[in-house]
């Protein structure tokens, strides 16, 4: 008898949703059933609080929070996202309600995906916060890349570096020059740490009736400054691995919530590289906000900006305009670009 050809990565991936969607059908069927029109009071607005797979926990402009079946018609439903809603008559099942439509979004922040393209996190966000930390590492080559998703989508980036009490004397100085030259570029960057409480209340108001995001590696803190910033939140706090010096997921789903003075704050999966493969060399460069007084002045049209005669953004940087590391992350965010490509058209043949 021959040997069965073992299993691609693809087909085990098909072969887990398939079993999954098996899975959510059967929940679905035993625990919600389907909502009929008579059944529901009229149309009224709500925000998506959370989304967990067909369904969406909706809050309502009285402030009640229902979890509600999803139309098949909506195309993509995230947390953030204002919505039509309508609840049910009576309250008699875990599913109290159905999203009727989608308003349009005024902002949204995505991602890359290997597997599912352009993946949306969160949607009508006022401003980014990029929160860095001492531990597991700071690295300006992460905040560039969080900088050049929040630059892409228009959305206003603040940067937020946590744990400054784990800050040693002798890095001091490097990380200071680091951020001051954020700042001279015109970025906001502020200091705190979610353990002794230095600076939270700085972010605190700075989320004062707007809709803010957290984005940063796992283990950067997030979930202990919204914690600092909101008690009652409770969320789940993860150690840094001491294996592998990254931070543990303790986010699983985007979810909003809400400070009682004021404004709104989303919640992220964390994610420990956000990619940027999704986005044309040019684009980077023009997300880069130094460069921009620069491009279109190059000498060919096709410049690299890197040993290319004639290039303005070279020039600028040997002239000292454009600073060392935010020069050289520009073009370790380039050259990775073809290898993240690279890795998702070799995960699309062995699909």
């Amino acid at each position: 008898m021959s040997k069965k050809k073992p299993l691609s990565q693809g087909q085990r991936r098909r072969m887990r949703a398939n079993q999954d969607k098996r899975l959510q059908r059967k929940d679905s069927g035993s625990n919600a059933p389907e909502l009929q029109d008579s059944s529901l009071e009229p149309e009224q607005l709500g925000t998506v609080i959370s989304r967990f797979g067909q369904h969406a926990d909706v809050e309502t402009e009285s402030g009640q929070v229902v979890r509600c079946n999803i139309r098949r018609n909506i195309q993509s439903l995230v947390t953030g996202d204002k919505v039509i809603v309508r609840l049910a008559v009576e309250m008699s099942s875990t599913i109290a309600g159905v999203v009727e439509a989608v308003h349009p979004r005024f902002s949204l922040l995505s991602r890359p995906d290997l597997y599912d393209g352009i993946k949306i996190i969160a949607a009508n966000i006022d401003q980014i916060l990029i929160v860095s930390s001492i531990v597991p590492s700071f690295t300006t080559q992460i905040i560039d890349r969080y900088l050049v998703a929040a630059e892409d989508t228009g959305i206003s980036p603040i940067i937020v570096l946590n744990k400054i009490d784990l800050l040693s004397d002798e890095d001091r100085p490097e990380v200071e020059a680091a951020l001051q030259r954020y700042r001279d570029i015109g970025y906001q960057v502020y200091q705190i740490s979610s353990h002794t409480g230095q600076g939270v209340d700085d972010i605190k108001a700075l989320l004062n009736k707007k809709v803010s995001i957290f984005v940063g590696q796992s283990g950067v803190g997030k979930s202990s400054i919204i914690n600092a910033m909101m008690p009652d939140a409770e969320l789940a706090i993860g150690d840094v691995s001491q294996n592998s010096g990254l931070g543990q997921h303790t986010t699983t789903t985007a979810k909003l919530m809400h400070f009682a003075s004021g404004g709104d704050l989303i919640d992220s999966p964390g994610v420990r590289e956000f990619a940027l493969w999704h986005l044309p060399p040019e684009r980077v460069g023009e997300c880069f906000i130094e460069f921009r007084e620069y491009l279109g002045t190059c000498k060919f049209r096709d410049c690299k900006h890197k040993n290319d005669p004639g290039c303005a953004i070279t020039d600028a940087f040997n002239d000292g305009k454009i600073a060392e590391d935010r020069y050289k992350n520009y073009h370790k965010i380039i050259a990775s670009l073809n290898e993240m490509r690279h890795a998702r058209q070799f995960r699309a043949s062995d699909e």
